[in-house]
């Protein structure tokens, strides 16, 4: 292929015969001697062997011939200028390919090589053929690599060696040779035909730049070799590694028609730094909402802080996701749990707020924070080192004053917590192998709207998804599984927690998990919790069970529906009320349970599936809907579904309100509870007073407030056994506890009721 016919550019030099005034004994330039009139040189028209040549005379030490017109150099391609030459008397010289490299303005590019290679005349009249090849790239054959910047040359040859000596040099030719280099002229674009050099310190920014620009939709090829880019770079073609790319972290690759995964690693020879360096690029890059890893599995050695690969980046709200791959932790120390204890200060009138806290420079964003009174998944959100004072993400209900606080930091494998925010953020179809060793996802302080779809989270050490501030608003979890690494311990020794989360409107639906302390806490409100299966039970007789969900908000306007909840509780508590006790509001509210499967197994008889755990006083029931659910208990029999716990504090019965527990389904329990409840009682002997009991069968061990209904059985009789068609008067909440009805008739009378009441109004 010669760019003489293609692209209509004269490569080839004038033969001697039209003149020497062309011909320079200099470097080529303008202004230089030309070998018109020379005293040393003469034209042969008729030589045996060449025809028309040139006889040139040897009298400097290097004696030097050039073609003064400007032999164009154009990107990606490559000269060979070829002479051939024999002695004809004299001293016999050294002969080599030589030419003048010249850049803009007509300014010499200096550093470059501008020689072929030298051979010796040994003979009078044996002809010798003295070739070069010169174009931007350093290639093998390429003798003369002049990179992008000689934009033409001044071709010809150098004698060296004795002088005197005579010799004839036939006319020399330039033509193009790139057909030689090139794999595929139509298809491949070589970086370093534009002057990338693969020696890993040359910067190849622009070179790549250049063959991007010139491959309109060709493929690229970066060769085997290691490539520095000291700025960021764009591909708009496809691109083809043999060879690695190295940048600097700030500076952004993008593969804009091949943007995946593998092209990446290829690009990159690491796995880890390609996927940081993919990240970065989706962040950076407005033709692709995703990244898609292939189904390539990425191992990573140490937790990645997604923030620190894209520096430029503190908060972004537009749609990504990462989809379709794998992540797998290895390595030991790196991942391990740091912990620190420091003294602290805690103001119930400044809830999310410590003061005065020591050693909190080595306190790390995102730690766990421990102490009395403090409710369960507390993070650090944020930190004033110089203020002393860091924001947690919740309040604690019972920390006030100063005490010593402890600070885990748990390490995990995606870490978005170097982000003020992320919004709209997702991930799907990716398996997270976290082998016990570290935690799944750590979210951005604040955000909304991150997804984790079709994903497995297996074996995390401490935490699957952490949220430490408000990124996990409006939070989507859709057909996750989430694998415990704690199956074969018993429960009371499990630490493990799925999910946290602290804001509102979050959507848990169709996930799995297995064998965690907890499946999810949900610290906001407006969640829906639908169709899920966790399961935590052991293999101990008669043993504990903790919650599998925790709703740590008192008004929580949440659903739980149609989930197979196994060997764990629905525990519902305000233990995120810096003053927990009720002073206004709704109190434990707004909360409706309905259509679960609930089954446990092998477990203590005083188990509940579901328990309110108030931490103040107070607090009372309001618009809570428990119905539809399936409650069994296998290998024994528990007391009841639903239950109190009193550790801090109990319920106020006397201000229940709106609350129905009804369609549901007992096996194995013991009391089961109703609202409205439906009591038949027989009175044997006549009286005028009959105290009705509820045998602990209202819900929660709630009081009788109301009745809705009084129905006889049958005849209703007096001490003459004649009918009684009166209707008694009910005086509700009798009893030592509250929980009697005492209905008075108009006369003493025996015979048959039934009676509907309620716990609430």
């Amino acid at each position: 292929m010669n760019k003489a016919i293609t692209d209509g550019v004269q490569l080839m030099p004038p033969a001697f015969g039209n003149g020497l005034d062309v011909w320079s004994s200099g470097n080529g330039t303008p202004g230089s001697d030309t070998y018109a009139g020379a005293a040393n040189v003469a034209f042969v028209p008729a030589d045996q062997d060449f025809g028309g040549c040139l006889e040139l005379q040897k009298v400097n030490s290097t004696q030097k011939l050039r073609y003064m017109g400007e032999t164009p150099l154009l990107p990606g391609c490559y000269l060979q200028i070829k002479a051939r030459i024999k002695a004809i008397a004299g001293n016999l010289p050294s002969v080599r390919i030589a030419g003048w490299a010249g850049g803009a303005g007509g300014k010499h590019v200096n550093g470059l090589v501008e020689v072929g290679s030298t051979t010796a005349l040994q003979t009078y009249g044996d002809i010798l053929e003295v070739t070069a090849i010169v174009g931007p790239g350093t290639r093998g054959g390429v003798d003369m690599p002049w990179g992008t910047e000689a934009l033409y040359g001044h071709f010809g040859l150098d004698l060296t060696g004795s002088n005197g000596g005579i010799v004839r040099i036939d006319d020399l030719q330039i033509e193009d040779v790139t057909g030689v280099f090139l794999r595929d002229m139509i298809n491949v674009v070589d970086v370093r035909d534009f002057g990338a050099v693969g020696d890993g310190t040359t910067d190849c920014s622009a070179a790549f730049d250049a063959a991007d620009d010139a491959a309109r939709g060709r493929k690229i090829l970066v060769p085997a070799g290691v490539y520095y880019l000291s700025n960021s770079v764009s591909l708009n073609s496809p691109a083809e590694f043999e060879g690695t790319v190295t940048m600097p972290t700030d500076k952004v690759f993008v593969l804009a028609k091949n943007f995946d995964l593998p092209s990446y690693i290829a690009a990159f020879g690491d796995e880890e730094l390609a996927f940081t360096k993919a990240f970065q690029a989706l962040l950076n890059n407005s033709d692709h909402e995703s990244l898609d890893m292939c189904g390539r599995k990425v191992t990573i050695t140490k937790p990645i802080d997604m923030q620190a690969a894209v520096p430029d980046k503190t908060s972004y709200a537009t749609r990504r996701i990462i989809r379709n791959g794998q992540f797998t932790a290895t390595g030991t120390s790196v991942w391990d749990t740091q912990s620190i204890t420091a003294r602290a200060t805690y103001a119930a009138s400044n809830p999310r707020k410590l003061t005065n806290v020591a050693n909190i420079a080595n306190i790390a964003v995102g730690s766990l924070v421990g102490g009395n009174g403090v409710g369960r998944e507390i993070y650090v959100r944020s930190k004033n080192v110089g203020a002393g004072e860091i924001t947690l993400n919740e309040p604690l209900y019972d920390a006030e004053g100063t005490q010593n606080f402890t600070f885990t930091e748990f390490k995990y494998m995606l870490d978005f917590s170097g982000f003020q925010r992320l919004s709209q953020f997702s991930m799907s179809d990716i398996e997270f192998q976290c082998n016990s060793l570290c935690s799944g996802i750590r979210l951005a302080p604040s955000g909304i709207t991150f997804h984790l779809r079709d994903c497995f989270i297996s074996r995390p050490k401490d935490r699957g998804i952490t949220s430490i501030g408000t990124g996990c608003q409006g939070i989507l979890i859709d057909r996750c599984q989430f694998l415990s690494s704690e199956d074969s311990i018993d429960v009371p020794y499990r630490t493990s927690i799925a999910v946290n989360i602290n804001a509102n409107d979050a959507k848990l639906r169709n996930n799995r998990a297995t064998r965690f302390k907890h499946f999810a806490l949900l610290g906001g409100s407006n969640s829906v919790i639908l169709g899920n299966h966790f399961f935590q039970g052991d293999d101990v007789s008669s043993g504990v069970r903790t919650a599998g969900l925790i709703i740590a908000r008192n008004f929580t306007n949440t659903t739980i529906t149609g989930n197979y909840i196994d060997n764990c509780t629905i525990e519902w508590t305000n233990e995120r009320d810096p003053t927990p006790d009720f002073n206004t509001g709704f109190s434990f509210s707004a909360m409706s349970i309905t259509d679960n499967i609930m089954l446990c197994g092998d477990v203590a008889p005083w188990f509940s599936f579901i328990v309110v755990k108030p931490h103040g006083t107070g607090h009372f029931l309001n618009g809570v809907t428990i119905s539809g659910n399936k409650f069994r208990s296998v290998n024994g029999t528990i007391d009841r579904v639903e239950r109190v716990d009193t550790s801090f504090a109990d319920l106020d019965f006397a201000h229940s309100k709106h609350l129905t527990f009804e369609s549901n389904t007992f096996h194995s329990i013991s009391k089961q509870a109703f609202n409205p409840l439906r009591v038949r009682h027989s009175e044997n002997t006549t009286a005028t007073n009959w105290v009705v009991g509820v045998n602990g069968e209202l819900p929660f061990g709630g009081r009788v407030r109301n009745v809705d209904s009084i129905v006889a059985m049958g005849k209703i009789r007096n001490g003459s056994s004649q009918a009684n068609f009166s209707l008694p008067y009910a005086e509700t909440e009798h009893g030592a506890q509250k929980d009697e009805v005492k209905l008075v008739w108009n006369e003493p009378v025996r015979g048959e009721i039934a009676v509907t009441v309620r716990m609430d109004q």
